[in-house]
C-alpha cells in the first residue's frame, strides 16, 4: 500500500536524521564551535536559570534530548505504519500529531536549523501528509 509506504519512508528519514544527531553529539565535533574560547568559556557559564550546569552541559543535553524526540518519533511512526497501519487508520488523532509535530520541526528548521535537516524534515513531512491523505481517502 503506497500510503503505508510514504508514511514509513517518513518516519525513517527522521530516525535516521535524530541517530545521525545523537551520534554526531557524543561522537564527533560536528557541534562545538568553532571558536574554541567561546567552547571554553560555555565549559564555566552557568545559565540564568541555575547553577547547577553549565552552558556546554545544557548544550550537548538539549542535543541529545532533541535527538531522542527525532529517534522516537520515527521509532514509533514507523512501527506503527508497518504492523499496526489499522491503529493509525482508527487513530487520526496520533496522524494529526504526526503532522503537527513535523510541521513544528519544519518551522524550527527554517528559523534556527541549515539546509540538511531543512529538506530532510520538508520531505518527511511531505511522504507523511500524502500517506496520511492517501490513508484517510
Amino acid at each position: 500500500m503506497l500510503a503505508q509506504t510514504l508514511i514509513v519512508a517518513s518516519a525513517a528519514i527522521v530516525l535516521l536524521l535524530g541517530s545521525l544527531h545523537l551520534l554526531y553529539t557524543f561522537f564527533s565535533d560536528k557541534f562545538v564551535p568553532r571558536d574554541a574560547a567561546l567552547t571554553a568559556h560555555m565549559q564555566r557559564v552557568s545559565p540564568a536559570i541555575t547553577r547547577q550546569t553549565t552552558l556546554w552541559r545544557a548544550w550537548v543535553g538539549f542535543n541529545a534530548s532533541h535527538s531522542l524526540g527525532a529517534m522516537l518519533f520515527g521509532a514509533l511512526y514507523g512501527y506503527l505504519g508497518l504492523l499496526h497501519l489499522p491503529m493509525l487508520l482508527d487513530a487520526p488523532l496520533l496522524l494529526a500529531i504526526g503532522l503537527l509535530f513535523l510541521g513544528a520541526m519544519l518551522l524550527l528548521a527554517q528559523r534556527y536549523w541549515f539546509r540538511i535537516p531543512l529538506v530532510g524534515i520538508g520531505l518527511a513531512l511531505l511522504l507523511f501528509a500524502v500517506g496520511t491523505a492517501l490513508l484517510l481517502a
